[in-house]
């Protein structure tokens, strides 16, 4: 796949705050807009149930190439007109190791299903993200890509070095296999999850092209590594510092806390350019690198350009619920927008940047009141039972349900169910069964606090082509003539219609 680099690559973030709108916007604006890849199978079947806004998923569905699938999701999980105020979004199979039918056909639709509307009516670039350490619905979300076209393929958040090669196979019909990341695993055992795309599509589909892959990295020595030992051939990097949004490297040494209990980063942690410079392969820089100047100091250490996250995150088309870009524009205008490094947020055992606002899990209070579950399952991990076989568990999940998995009680305190946040961050939040509705957790990158500077005068909120032409004063607005005014605010109809249905 020969095409020009762009310069810049709109970040793939949470869980469907970079879809399809926003990546598509990017897109056609002539830059790399990506979609995230994360829990996409739980956001497609909620979609469904809110009675789908706009027709667009079926649309996209009515084109999936393999016959029956679509036609069985719809039975199952679309309710027209969408589901009553005072009803929970109906459950999906969580992720697993030998996935059912179902379950499979859910990763490989709702990959497809983003990835198609992302690239429907223009001919640019899009790409879509994965976390590595989310890996039992990698192979066929993988596939579902492929299938509609994904022209990118992001990964952090762990070693991908397996992906290259999982890439090349799918694309040439072959079976593929993935080792699994087992905590407790004995020297020579190993357990593995793997994807057959000819017995998926019983033949009904020929090859898909392979993707780019462009990996997510901290440091010039796990780009080498990867570089000199995939299997498969790397495209390229995106070098994340600790400024970006959502999980961060740990420091390198012992973890040292400022006052406000964040990690220490320092000369250390920062990445050597010349040094990814030299393993010559292209790169972009990420973290703090929304503007011109920015960009300009990227490209004279040898980048081809910047990813940008934050900045899109609290645009128009980005499917963060209105409330949430409204309260966080409202801080940037007030020089109060913060962003907190928490070492425990997360149940990965990651930094994870979390943005303060009320009524969030940001707050002590609110994040004490919820209850302990974990009925999602995307981060999980997995550990080696004392009978040798694979168990799951989650420092988020009850304390006593994970000490009973042989977790320690100490990994516990400050845990955040990532999983049910992140769609509570996209106005798709669950009743929970005693009445509680999920509350959202905001990521977000130091960049939060500048976010304002992107506002007009007199605006509430911006485009993403507004972040573009201050970064790249030469973008054109691909709407531009269609446009009489600028919205003070366009809001997603889907998150509209799922607030509504919170009681």
């Amino acid at each position: 796949m020969d095409h020009e680099l762009p310069t810049v690559i709109q970040g793939g973030m949470g869980a469907g705050v970079s879809g399809w709108r926003l990546a598509r916007a990017v897109a056609r604006a002539g830059q790399l807009g990506v979609v995230s890849g994360t829990g996409l199978d739980l956001v497609l079947t909620r979609r469904l149930q809110i009675g789908d806004p706009g027709g667009h998923t079926r649309r996209a569905l009515d084109l999936f190439p393999i016959s029956g699938v679509a036609e069985r999701i719809l039975e199952r999980y679309y309710i027209p007109g969408g589901k009553a105020s005072d009803r929970p979004f109906r459950s999906k199979p969580q992720p697993a190791v030998q996935p059912s039918r179902l379950l499979e056909e859910l990763f490989v639709v709702s990959n497809f299903v983003e990835v198609f509307l992302a690239k429907e009516g223009h001919h640019g670039l899009v790409g879509i993200n994965y976390l590595e350490k989310i890996q039992l619905p990698l192979l066929p979300s993988l596939y579902g890509a492929m299938l509609a076209g994904v022209d990118y393929v992001l990964m952090g958040a762990g070693i991908p070095k397996a992906v290259p090669g999982i890439l090349d196979r799918l694309s040439r019909g072959e079976p593929v296999r993935q080792k699994l990341n087992v905590e407790g695993a004995q020297p020579g055992e190993e357990f593995a999850t793997s994807f057959d795309s000819e017995a998926f599509s019983r033949g009904q589909v020929s090859k898909v092209v392979r993707p780019k892959f462009v990996a997510i990295i901290s440091s010039a020595t796990l780009g080498t590594m990867l570089a000199r030992r995939s299997d498969g051939r790397v495209d390229g990097f995106v070098v994340e510092g600790f400024q970006a949004g959502g999980h961060n490297a740990p420091p390198r040494g012992p973890l040292q806390l400022n006052s406000a209990g964040e990690p220490i980063y320092g000369e250390r942690d920062m990445a050597d350019l010349a040094a990814v410079r030299a393993i010559g392969l292209p790169f972009w820089l990420a973290g703090g690198y929304a503007t011109p100047h920015d960009l300009a100091d990227a490209c004279q250490a040898g980048a081809v350009g910047v990813q940008v996250g934050t900045a899109f995150a609290f645009c128009e088309e980005s499917d963060l619920a209105p409330d949430v870009k409204k309260r966080a524009l409202k801080a940037s205008v007030a020089g109060e927008a913060r962003v907190l490094t928490d070492p425990l947020a997360s149940p990965t055992g990651f930094p994870f940047k979390v943005l303060q606002l009320a009524d969030t899990l940001s707050d002590q209070a609110t994040y004490e009141a919820r209850h302990r579950r974990c009925d999602l399952g995307y981060l999980r991990q997995a550990y080696r039972t004392p009978e040798g076989t694979l168990g799951w568990r989650c420092a988020a999940e009850p304390v006593e349900d994970f000490v009973a998995k042989g977790g320690a009680a100490s990994e516990t305190p400050g845990r955040k169910c990532l999983c049910n946040a992140l769609l509570s961050n996209i106005g798709l939040g669950q009743l929970q069964p005693d009445g509680e509705v999920e509350k959202p957790l905001i990521t977000s990158g130091d960049d939060v606090a500048q976010v304002a500077r992107f506002l007009r005068p007199g605006a509430l909120s911006y485009s993403a082509i507004d972040v573009l032409q201050q970064i790249l004063p030469d973008v054109t607005d691909p709407d531009q003539p269609m446009r009489t005014e600028r919205q003070t605010m366009v809001e997603n109809p889907l998150l509209e219609i799922a607030q509504t249905a919170s009681p």
